[in-house]
């Protein structure tokens, strides 16, 4: 039987870790203001009207942050499944049985169809990868995605909204479509949630994670 050398355990964990929350070196440090796209917006306004939003308010102005830069799939998934009263609503529960992230990492990350499994796992309700889909399309998503019955979560590649950063998953708390802004339930403690442009939030989408495109994780 092959064993681990202690070595290469150290070196896993230590990659993997800067992963996924969006950042390789902004995840576990202050973000600066001025790292902040234009096409991102916080102003009290708006942020207190998002968290009014259909969807947004059976979060009840919290979100739990994901436990370490990889594992941002789950804590979306379970964020949205307290939101939905499922039984499963910490990242330990939405893992519980599935295999995955097994050691307290998730190695490189969780890709969307991945996730979808480990959403799938604890729920009898349709869990759907969208992706490939066309800016028409997500716009439909996006407005469907003030329906309280519904849960979208997105995974985007956070470079092409802050400028650096890479894969990331959180839950869409809803749209405001006549000022065309997406609320985005960031399980990233250091970014906290945000309102950002629906085209620029499309762009980060609208990229590779490997040989497939990102997309929505639907859950119905």
């Amino acid at each position: 039987m092959k064993r681990w050398h202690p070595v290469s355990i150290s070196s896993i964990v230590i990659a993997v870790g800067l992963v996924c929350a969006g950042a390789l070196v902004v995840s576990r440090s202050h973000v600066p203001l001025e790292a902040i796209a234009s096409s991102v917006t916080r102003t009290p306004e708006l942020m207190e009207r998002a968290w009014r939003l259909p969807v947004a308010a059976t979060f009840q102005r919290h979100v739990d942050w994901q436990s370490n830069g990889s594992r941002c799939g789950p804590a979306a998934v379970a964020n949205a499944y307290r939101s939905l009263g499922e039984a499963a609503r910490t990242e330990g529960e939405v893992l519980a049985g599935t295999w995955s992230c097994w050691t307290g990492i998730c190695i490189m990350g969780l890709t969307l169809d991945e996730l979808a499994k480990v959403a799938q796992s604890h729920t009898s309700r349709n869990v759907i990868v969208l992706r490939d889909l066309s800016e028409n399309e997500f716009l439909e998503h996006l407005r469907r995605s003030n329906d309280p019955g519904r849960r979208y979560i997105v995974n985007f590649d956070r470079a092409q909204i802050f400028g650096a950063g890479s894969g990331h998953h959180s839950p869409i708390g809803g749209y405001f479509e006549a000022e065309d802004l997406v609320f985005v339930l960031d399980v990233n403690v250091d970014f906290q949630p945000w309102l950002v442009e629906r085209g620029r939030l499309f762009d980060a989408v609208n990229t590779f994670d490997g040989d497939k495109k990102r997309g929505l994780l639907f859950i119905q």
